[in-house]
């Protein structure tokens, strides 16, 4: 029996296929276009599904045996389609302006507190009501002419089984779900003018939606028993691939977004992670929540620095140039694509103070690293009031695979950080819960079993975090001090 998972992301999207055993047998990727203006950022849903289709047809021509695909995908971004599906505008991301008037709207009509004890999210114009709303009022022959709105996820999903259905963990994105009654909450619904008939139907993470349809068939070459399931928003799928489920444990998702995910074993303050911009979602394990405490800028910045400074070099040779086991006293603001949490100030930008003749590109390099490991300090300090309760982190993502990186997040966090072997965190989640709704699995236990595998566990050492401390304390005004300046 082989099972699969698809990840759509941003910009691209890729299917992991792996057998029985949790062995990884092949993966396809696709990458699509995102255009970005100073009006709007958008991405063409046409495009990215045909990049679904040929991951899956790619997959299902080497592996026609596939006995299920889970989903996975990005958050906030949502289509209206016509009664086929067909998409009847460019979809706007997250980072999209448009919307911020429609939330402060909803706020006025509804109060902050009100949404963020509904919802679990603090208003703001990233989700998808606000976007909804922003769409009814500037293209009206739009919103007249929908007959669904899709989330990414079940957007795929519909077109795959004709089932419109979409799990809790990516309804929660929309700003208009209810995370207590797990249900669509009608009253920010009508507060925003928006018929809620027109979304998908709520699910549990995990859920099976039925055998893709005679048309999915033809045009991916699945075999028509193969089942597909609604599996999560990306960000909790990547928390159950790192082997997460209960509050001892929280998730490092060290990609291109540095994210921190922990656990929570019943619901959390709502007033605490609010005020910090925290999520609050419903977990894959029934009864629990995850939040989401992140970084636009992780891997990105590192990249950055190393195609800006390195000339040429490699993340290895920069690590290895700096030469020295010592922070390097510099201070980075890794806000070059906005703030996220806990501050969701899109306006911020990135500061580097300093700065002396004698700095070099490795130490430029080093800072960067630094600097993202001081905001997820600062992000784990934001939480503390919150309840969590995790002992150590389980890494996933490329920079899992830095040992100098890892140390260091260790050494500044003062917790043991724990390297998993796969970098595809999303995939690997997304697999696992399709392979327990398949049979192949028992339980997420079981699946882990067969699909976690450590590489390293890297440990705070006493003399580093005190360093480190002392440098974090400055780093803790920087945004303030800098802010006003931009």
């Amino acid at each position: 029996m082989k099972i699969a998972g698809l990840d759509i992301g941003t910009t691209g999207c890729k299917l992991t296929v792996f057998d029985e055993n949790g062995a990884q047998l092949g993966k396809a990727y696709r990458d699509y276009p995102v255009r970005r203006a100073v009006s709007g950022h958008e991405i063409d849903i046409s495009t990215m599904m045909e990049s679904v289709y040929a991951v899956i047809g790619e997959m299902a021509g080497q592996y026609p045996d596939l006995a299920g695909i889970g989903v996975t995908s990005f958050g906030e971004t949502f289509v209206m389609t016509d009664g086929a599906g067909e998409p009847l505008h460019n979809a706007m991301l997250y980072t999209d302006p448009r919307g911020a008037e429609e939330c402060a709207e909803l706020v006025e009509k509804l109060g902050a507190d009100r949404i963020a004890q509904v919802t679990g999210l603090a208003p703001h114009e990233m989700y998808s009501i606000s976007k909804m709303m922003w769409i009814q009022r500037h293209r009206p022959e739009v919103y007249a002419a929908a007959e669904r709105i899709h989330l990414i996820e079940d957007y795929v999903v519909w077109h795959l089984t004709g089932k419109a259905r979409i799990d809790y963990s990516l309804a929660t994105r929309t700003m208009a779900f209810d995370i207590h009654a797990l249900t669509w909450s009608r009253e920010v619904f009508e507060a925003a003018g928006i018929d809620v008939s027109l979304m998908s139907e709520p699910v549990p993470t995990g859920t099976i939606d039925g055998t893709v349809t005679p048309a999915a068939s033809r045009r991916t070459g699945l075999n028509r028993d193969c089942v597909i399931v609604s599996v999560a928003h990306d960000q909790v799928a990547a928390a159950v691939g790192a082997g997460a489920f209960d509050g001892s444990v929280a998730v490092d998702g060290a990609g291109t977004v540095e994210c921190l995910t922990p656990i929570y074993d019943s619901l959390p303050e709502i007033p605490v992670m609010a005020k910090g911009f925290f999520s609050v979602v419903p977990y894959a394990v029934p009864g629990k929540y995850v939040a989401y405490a992140f970084s636009y800028t992780g891997g990105a910045l590192i990249q950055w620095a190393l195609e800006t400074f390195g000339k040429g070099e490699t993340n290895e040779s920069m690590e290895k140039a700096y030469g020295k086991d010592e922070p390097t006293g510099l201070l980075v603001l890794p806000h070059f694509a906005g703030a996220a949490t806990p501050y969701m100030d899109t306006g911020s930008r990135g500061a580097v103070l300093g700065l002396t003749t004698a700095t070099t590109a490795a130490d430029l390099y080093r800072a960067c690293m630094e600097g993202v490991a001081y905001e997820m300090r600062l992000n784990y300090e934001a939480l503390k009031g919150s309840g969590i309760h995790f002992e150590k982190l389980n890494a996933t993502g490329g920079g899992a695979r830095s040992k100098v990186w890892m140390q260091m997040k260790a050494d500044v966090l003062d917790l043991p950080i724990t390297a998993l072997k796969t970098a595809d965190a999303g995939t690997v989640g997304s697999a696992m819960l399709t392979g327990i709704a398949v049979g192949l699995f028992a339980n997420l236990a079981d699946a882990a079993a067969h699909m976690v595998k450590e590489i390293e566990t890297y440990h705070p050492r006493a003399g580093m975090h005190e360093q480190y401390m002392k440098i974090y304390e400055r780093y803790k005004a920087v945004y303030q001090a800098v802010r006003p300046l931009m």
